[in-house]
């Protein structure tokens, strides 16, 4: 594929993962590249690294956050990556010692990529593994022909503040469904520890 930004494209094993190819887990992807060099940090092989995405539910673009994940190591699995539910394109990346950076795409860019025809497809509820590759790949090729600055708003986040939660290992027992839970989330219920469900909270 001949594109001005081949360093943004995802390797294979990230569609792989993802699912199925389309625009949007790329831009997440190039976005995740573009927070580690603005940073300074590399892929997260641990649990330093920490993003905040704005996104909600019941809007395809959540696939942003796969790419995301790829870029930078900060997965789900890691807890290293939460979502506000605000229904906005935008993520915050956090790391120890530096100023946190927010990238947004621009409503400027969403406007023009919203001609594609790839969108047209999904508008009707077409899946995009049933769209034909040719017209998604001419939307992720039209995103890579982009410079950055058309497509990323970039700012630090004013009053941003974040405090990465105590790791253990300590848990016990509910009382009720004997299953372990870990101590951050254990319920006390007339002195004995129960898990969430069983101990009648909502949270």
């Amino acid at each position: 594929m001949s594109t001005s930004n081949p360093g943004f494209v995802p390797p294979d094993w990230a569609f792989e993962f993802h699912g199925h190819r389309c625009p949007f887990m790329p831009l997440g992807f190039r976005m995740g590249q573009l927070a580690l060099a603005a940073l300074g940090a590399k892929r997260e092989p641990d649990h330093a690294l920490h993003v905040i995405t704005e996104l909600g539910e019941g809007h395809p673009q959540t696939c942003l956050m796969d790419g995301i994940q790829v870029a930078t190591g900060a997965t789900f699995g890691k807890t290293l990556i939460e979502k506000t539910f605000w229904g906005k394109l935008a993520a915050t990346f956090w790391y120890p010692g530096k100023t946190a950076v927010r990238f947004a795409l621009k409503p400027t860019f969403l406007d023009r990529f919203g001609s594609q025809e790839f969108f047209a497809y999904r508008k009707r509820g077409v899946e995009p593994s049933a769209i034909p590759v040719e017209v998604t790949q001419a939307a992720i090729d039209w995103t890579l022909s982009l410079a950055d600055e058309e497509i990323f708003a970039v700012s630090a986040p004013p009053g941003f503040a974040y405090v990465p939660p105590k790791g253990s290992f300590n848990k016990s027992a509910c009382t009720a469904c004997g299953e372990y839970v870990f101590e951050r989330y254990v319920r006390m219920r007339d002195g004995k520890p129960y898990c969430i469900p069983c101990s009648g909270y909502k949270k």
